[in-house]
């Protein structure tokens, strides 16, 4: 058994908390999300056959001793809201803990939502991995278990798996990308996610080293997806060159993925997990 994603202590302090979009949003199922089509009321709207996981005391037992069939009550009020994890796993995510971090990031995410009764479905790209849908409290440590396996492999077809995510069934519900976004695609990726009315959040996993890089001299540089191999001289004016064009490039990634109706955070691999959710992310009402 390796090092558990989250602190169970940490996990504590999730659970009082949800989910927060700037979208108005409906589901189709019973949750704790205030639906935008019927206003704040909690009148009775439908019943639909209950499936583990969901909260048994919404469980309309008089109509059970009648029927024999499990049915849970829906209200217009309260309702679902799907989450769509969508994590980069190309080889580019290896180098210092980034994909640890997104898994992390993805984990305390998927947590609240499912503790809050909301689906959780992850998806990867490259797209050779199926896509697990999780439902309920109970499925969290299967959540868990998924995120821990998945292993840094392949180049990055953002705009691919943006794509594929488009044509798969559902609510628009939020999709959160996690990715480092090193593709020159990245931004036409981003720009289709929304287009189902999805409230979109791109977490942008990066590196120090991405930005500052710690290594000078004559050296050979290695692309980690394609294995091409660049030698280079890396002078201190180069270096301070590649770091403002660096963090350069990121302040625009940051202002494209608003400008295409999505919140954007920046997150570095050896950010403190607990800080960066309790603290910066309920400031952007990532979480509330």
């Amino acid at each position: 058994m390796g090092e558990p994603l989250l602190d169970p202590a940490l996990l504590a302090r999730l659970e009082t908390l949800q989910l927060g979009t700037r979208r108005r949003l409906v589901g189709h199922l019973a949750g704790d999300h205030r639906s935008s089509r019927y206003g704040s009321s909690v009148d009775f709207a439908d019943y639909r056959e209950y499936q583990p996981g969901d909260d048994f005391r919404r469980v309309d037992y008089a109509l059970y001793a009648r029927l024999d069939v499990l049915l849970l009550r829906l209200f217009e009020a309260e309702e679902d809201v799907s989450v769509r994890l969508l994590v980069d796993t190309s080889a580019s995510m290896a180098p210092a803990g980034k994909l640890r971090q997104a898994a992390k990031v993805a984990a305390a995410l998927g947590f609240v939502a499912l503790t809050r009764r909301d689906p959780v479905s992850v998806h990867t790209f490259p797209l050779e991995r199926p896509a697990p849908r999780f439902l309920g409290r109970n499925a969290v440590p299967a959540l868990f278990a998924h995120l821990s396996s998945l292993e840094p492999s392949g180049e990055t077809n953002f705009a691919a798996a943006a794509s594929h995510l488009l044509t798969r069934p559902g609510p628009r519900g939020i999709t959160v990308v996690l990715s480092d976004l090193l593709t020159p695609e990245w931004e036409a990726g981003i720009r289709r996610l929304p287009a189902r009315g999805a409230a979109v959040t791109v977490v942008h996993v990066l590196a120090r080293t991405d930005l500052e890089p710690d290594v000078s001299g004559d050296v050979e540089l290695v692309d980690p997806e394609t294995r091409e191999r660049i030698p280079v001289s890396l002078a201190a004016d180069v270096l301070a060159d590649y770091s403002r064009a660096a963090y350069a490039w990121a302040d625009d990634v940051s202002g494209r993925a608003r400008q295409a109706g999505a919140d954007y955070l920046r997150v570095f691999a050896d950010d403190d997990i607990e800080t960066l959710l309790l603290r910066a992310w309920r400031d952007e009402g990532v979480l509330r």
